[in-house]
């Protein structure tokens, strides 16, 4: 018998009350893997990713972790596979960043139980992990947006998954804290976890994917590395504007949108 792939998904397809958002998605992961998914706004990315985590029932195919039809996995098991951050979390109770991020060990401990200190020192790793150890008693209604995503991701590290599921990890962050990001990303990826995220800059899929996916009209257009998927055909297909790929001097390549020329008739 073949081992079992980490995560699978075989011809999913999702439908809203009687539309089809998308159809015929497949993909597998290994461990390691980063799957970036890019696309244009309003063509079923976000969908996708809560189809992944279990959010949304997908209306035909199948999802496997670890060969498991997540259809029946409990919530508590899919959580201790996969973590997810959503696009926007917003807080509403002034809790110290500590225990907000102890809070991802939830998968593990019973309803009535409180943490023990192995929670406690997961958390503190997880914050060490992430260089944002010094936030542990701010309160997280206090912080930035960008420090409460980094904190966020400390929650999720918590929970110990196998795999990471992001939807535009990097929108509310500013430029700096972008590539800050990508790079943890990609530290995450070498020490074996998989990572699963959506982005609207085709140049973050350079900085940390080994794995692309452009999605429009509801399904996959391309798939494959970042070197064979993105290029200038592909981006002017996905987002209807020219695009010129430029190699830096590191052997790395940006994407530089080009004017439309559009006229306005004010």
């Amino acid at each position: 018998m073949g081992v079992d792939k980490l995560f699978e998904v075989k011809n999913i397809s999702f439908s809203y009350d009687d539309e089809e958002i998308f159809s015929d998605i497949g993909f597998s992961l290994d461990k390691g893997d980063v799957l970036c998914i890019l696309g244009p706004n309003g063509t079923g990315k976000t969908t996708l990713i809560k189809c992944l985590n279990g959010l949304h029932d997908i209306s035909s195919g199948e999802i496997l972790i670890k060969g498991k039809n997540i259809k029946k996995l409990s919530f508590k098991e899919i959580s201790r596979n996969i973590g997810y951050i959503p696009q926007t979390h917003t807080p509403s109770f002034p809790f110290k960043v500590i225990d907000v991020v102890v809070m991802g060990r939830a998968p593990y401990l019973a309803l009535t139980d409180a943490p023990r200190d192995k929670e406690i020192e997961i958390a503190l790793n997880a914050l060490k992990t992430l260089g944002i150890e010094y936030l542990k008693d701010k309160d997280y209604t206090n912080l930035s947006g960008g420090e409460r995503q980094m904190v966020f991701l400390a929650r999720i590290l918590c929970q110990q998954p196998d795999i990471l599921i992001l939807d535009e990890p990097t929108s509310h962050l500013d430029f700096g804290n972008q590539i800050k990001l990508l790079e943890i990303v990609d530290n995450l990826a070498k020490a074996g976890i998989s990572v699963i995220m959506s982005s609207h800059f085709p140049d973050h899929t350079f900085l940390s994917s080994n794995k692309v996916a452009i999605m429009k009209d509801g399904g996959f257009v391309d798939f494959g590395s970042p070197d064979e998927v993105v290029n200038e055909e592909n981006l002017r297909k996905a987002y209807s504007i020219d695009v010129k790929l430029v190699e830096l001097e590191d052997n790395r390549k940006v994407c530089v949108p080009l004017k439309t020329n559009l006229k306005l008739d004010l």
